[in-house]
C-alpha cells in the first residue's frame, strides 16, 4: 500500500493541503499546483484529491485507460466534478461532508439574528452618527424553513431548534428527523414558503433544485421574511431576487451566487437590505486541517478496505444520507 499514488489537485496560488504527511509510509503524494503535468500525474494515479473544480482542464486531461481507484473531494458540494469520465467512472466518490456544517449552521444563525436585530440598519445609522431607537424581534417561537435537511441543514436545524425556533425542512422524501420538527417532501416547498420567517437554502445544486427560487417561489413567501442562501448560488434566479427584495422580503443574506466572483459594478453590492460573503460559510480557521485529516482517516478506511465515510451518489450528484 505504500506505493498507492496520492496527487492532490490544487489551484494555482493554493498551498499544499495540510494534514498529509499522517500519509509517509503509506502513500506516495503528490500536490500539483495547476494544469503543468496534469494528463501525467492523472496516469498515475490511484487516489484523486480536488480542492479546486477546474474541471475543463481535469476532463481534458483524464487519462484512457484510467488508473484512478477513488475520487476524494474537498467540498461538500460535488455538483460542479460529476464530468462524464467521474460520474460513469465506475470508482467510489467522496466528499467533505461534515467539516463545514458547524461553521455554516454559525453563519445561518449570525444571518438570523442580523434581521432579528437590524443590524444592517444599526450600521447604517452608525455611519450617519443617528441615534434612533427601535424594537427588534425574539427569534424563538419564530418558523425557520430549511431547504435541503442533509448533513448541513440537519446542522442548521439543531442550532437553531436550540434557540426555540420551529424549524422545518424540505427533502428529497418526507421522512422523521430529530433535528427538525418535521421533515416535507420537496415537492410540499410552496406549501411551506408562506409560512417561513426565515427561508434557508443548504441543498445541493441538481437539476431539480437549479433556478428554483425563481419569481414564482419568491412570491410565495411570507411578507417580512428574510432569505438566506448558504447552499449553491445557481439554485436562486438572481434577478428574481432583486424583485423579491423591492418586494414582501424584509432582506437576504448570501454567500453563493450565479457568477463568482460577484461583480463589482452588481446592483446586489449597494442594497442597504442584504449581506453579502464571498462564499466562506463554512470556511473556519483551521479548516483546511481539518480537510485533510478527514482524508487521512478515510484513506485509513480504504487501505484496510473498509467502507469509505462520505460516499458520493454519482447519478444524482450529492452525498448520501
Amino acid at each position: 500500500m505504500s506505493d498507492t499514488r496520492v496527487t492532490v489537485l490544487l489551484a494555482p496560488d493554493e498551498a499544499p493541503l495540510p494534514g498529509l504527511e499522517a500519509l509517509e509510509g503509506l502513500a506516495r503524494v503528490r500536490q500539483l499546483q495547476g494544469d503543468e503535468g496534469l494528463a501525467e500525474a492523472l496516469a498515475d494515479t490511484d487516489v484523486l484529491v480536488v480542492t479546486d473544480f477546474r474541471v475543463e482542464a481535469l476532463e481534458a486531461a483524464w487519462p484512457e485507460p484510467c488508473p484512478i481507484q477513488w475520487v476524494h473531494a474537498t467540498s461538500a458540494g460535488v455538483d460542479a466534478l460529476m464530468i462524464p469520465p467521474i460520474r460513469d467512472g465506475g470508482f467510489p466518490v467522496t466528499n467533505a461532508a461534515g467539516v463545514f456544517d458547524r461553521g455554516i449552521a454559525e453563519y445561518v444563525l449570525g444571518a438570523i439574528l442580523l434581521f432579528a436585530k437590524d443590524t444592517l440598519t444599526n450600521l447604517a445609522l452608525q455611519r450617519e452618527h443617528r441615534w434612533q431607537h427601535r424594537e427588534t424581534a425574539l427569534i424563538r417561537d419564530q418558523r425557520a424553513l430549511v431547504v435541503g435537511a442533509g448533513s448541513i441543514g440537519r446542522s442548521v436545524a439543531t442550532l437553531l431548534g436550540a434557540l426555540g425556533m420551529e424549524v422545518v425542512g424540505t427533502a428529497r422524501r418526507a421522512r422523521e428527523d430529530a433535528a427538525f420538527d418535521r421533515v416535507h417532501a420537496q415537492q410540499d416547498l410552496p406549501d411551506l414558503l408562506g409560512d417561513a420567517d426565515y427561508v434557508i437554502v443548504t441543498a445541493p445544486l441538481t437539476p431539480d433544485t437549479e433556478g428554483l427560487f425563481d419569481d414564482h417561489h419568491f412570491g410565495l413567501m411570507k411578507p417580512g421574511a428574510a432569505f438566506i442562501n448558504v447552499g449553491r448560488g445557481a439554485i436562486v434566479r438572481t434577478e428574481a431576487l432583486l424583485r423579491a427584495l423591492d418586494g414582501p422580503l424584509a432582506g437576504a443574506a448570501l454567500d453563493v451566487f450565479e457568477q463568482e466572483p460577484l461583480p463589482a459594478d452588481h446592483p446586489l453590492w449597494d442594497r442597504p437590505d442584504v449581506m453579502l460573503s464571498a462564499h466562506m460559510a463554512g470556511d473556519f480557521i483551521g479548516w483546511r486541517q481539518a480537510l485533510g485529516e478527514q482524508f487521512v482517516d478515510n484513506f485509513n478506511r480504504w487501505r484496510l478496505g473498509e467502507p469509505l465515510a462520505n460516499p458520493v451518489d454519482t447519478a444524482r450528484g450529492y452525498g448520501r444520507r
